[in-house]
């Protein structure tokens, strides 16, 4: 079984969870609530493992990285634009950053990787956050003259992803409250997403407008919903609608392409969610539900979009699942292109054991392992299979 000519095969990344030393609503949230998620966990984890700091050093070591990625077969790279760095305050443009982010994209292009750019990945510059962050009635302009700005300075990049899972960010920042701002309730979920599509869509044209050659989409988190039961398979499409196509809907004519970003199988059996079987899990116990992504894409033949699988990963700090989790993963969605999906590329995330959010640093999602005391990388076994299976084009 073969991917298709000119497939991408890469890793993926966030400018907050690598770079380190970033300064926005993420970065003091943290410095306040570190002990208290440290309790949470019963001490179980010091409250250092809560701040991201300098997280990988990525943004001094971006190069030693790209390297890595090169060496691994890699063809193409998803990373993110941190806003909060470009635009400290606001309408103001820091040249030195945007001549960093330059050296990055020209780093990726030297080791021929294609830049996939992301341009927010859940933080908030500080002077956005006290306007009111997605809920600020100027947030879509602020977003769409950040978007604009950064089309202009970096006119070779051809892949655009405006925003990462907007869904997940409204439902724990809006609906849940455990991450910033904290907020609570249905409604302020809602008002969320809303913001949210506005902000694509006008990027979205503005971006148009500069280039019209550019292709950009959005990186949805998308779960696979199974019902079980009469009960189970009327709510299940009930919840699919809601979380898996509302968003996508209010977006669709203002895309080039589906980012995917899949994670979670939800077996809904009577009323009852997450009845799952749970035979492997990560280190996170989430459930490794390979067959998942396969439904998910054949959910969305009728938007009739080239799709690219922007995340897709595991928490395994052993190695134990992760090479069989990406093999068994690229068998369905070539099973699925087999049946006239059109998927262009693949991004296992993540690159790099990083600073996953609310939970740290103890998740170990990286093909590379990151010893953060001296920020030694190391290529994990599962690394090499994964170039096997790029060297062979196929499984």
């Amino acid at each position: 079984m073969n991917f298709p000519k000119g497939f991408l095969w890469g890793a993926a990344t966030s400018a907050h969870q690598v770079e380190g030393n970033n300064h926005n609503d993420w970065s003091e949230w943290e410095l306040k609530n570190a002990e208290r998620l440290s309790k949470v966990s019963g001490e179980k984890y010091p409250p250092e493992n809560y701040i991201s700091g300098r997280a990988c050093d990525h943004y001094n070591r971006f190069r030693e990285d790209f390297d890595i990625a090169k060496s691994l077969g890699h063809n193409a790279h998803r990373f993110s634009i941190e806003w909060s760095r470009i635009e400290p305050e606001e309408g103001k443009f820091d040249e030195k950053e945007l001549e960093h982010y330059r050296e990055v994209i020209n780093a990726l292009r030297e080791r021929g990787l294609e830049p996939f750019v992301t341009l927010w990945h859940w933080t908030i510059p500080l002077w956005l956050r006290y306007r009111g962050g997605v809920f600020s009635k100027g947030f879509p302009k602020y977003f769409t003259r950040f978007a604009s700005r950064m089309a202009i300075e970096f006119p070779d990049v051809k892949f655009w992803i405006t925003l990462n899972e907007p869904e997940i960010y409204a439902l724990n920042s809006y609906m849940r409250g455990i991450w910033p701002p904290q907020k609570r309730g249905i409604i302020k979920f809602f008002r969320a997403t809303y913001a949210l599509s506005l902000a694509h869509q006008e990027a979205f044209r503005a971006i148009k407008n500069i280039n019209p050659n550019i292709k950009i989409g959005a990186a949805l988190n998308m779960s696979y919903f199974e019902g079980v039961g009469i009960i189970g398979s009327i709510l299940k499409k009930f919840v699919d609608q809601i979380w898996n196509k509302r968003f996508l809907w209010h977006i669709s004519n203002e895309l080039d392409f589906i980012g995917i970003n899949y994670y979670f199988h939800n077996r809904v059996r009577n009323f009852k969610f997450n009845q799952n079987e749970n035979k492997e899990t990560s280190d996170l116990g989430w459930e490794i539900y390979p067959e998942g992504i396969y439904h998910v894409l054949k959910s969305l033949k009728k938007y009739k979009k080239l799709i690219y699988i922007t995340e897709s990963g595991v928490a395994d700090a052993n190695d134990i699942h992760r090479d069989k989790f990406i093999k068994e993963h690229l068998e369905w969605i070539l099973k699925a292109i087999g049946e006239g999906e059109d998927v262009r590329g693949y991004f296992y995330w993540s690159l790099l054991d990083n600073f996953e959010w609310d939970k740290g640093f103890w998740p170990r999602f990286g093909l590379v392992e990151v010893e953060y005391k001296t920020m030694e990388r190391k290529i994990r076994h599962s690394a090499w299979k994964y170039k096997e299976i790029i060297e062979k084009g196929g499984i």
